[in-house]
């Protein structure tokens, strides 16, 4: 694992893998990026994953 993420090999379909690279690259995204940002949403919207929260405010100790 590398900076806290798991690699691990996907096999996609030829017709989904150019959906997401045009997709990515209208957003400026790596495919890489753009599966992990859309998976993301999806596994918060199913409430999987609660979002992270920031716990660094300023003026506390």
């Amino acid at each position: 694992m590398q900076n806290g993420r798991k690699q691990f090999p996907l096999r996609l379909s030829e017709d989904l893998y150019q959906a997401l690279e045009k997709w990515a690259g209208d957003e400026f995204r790596s495919v890489n990026a753009q599966i992990e940002a859309v998976l993301s949403e999806a596994v918060h919207k199913a409430g999987r994953l609660q979002p992270e929260e920031t716990t660094t405010k300023e003026g506390s100790s």
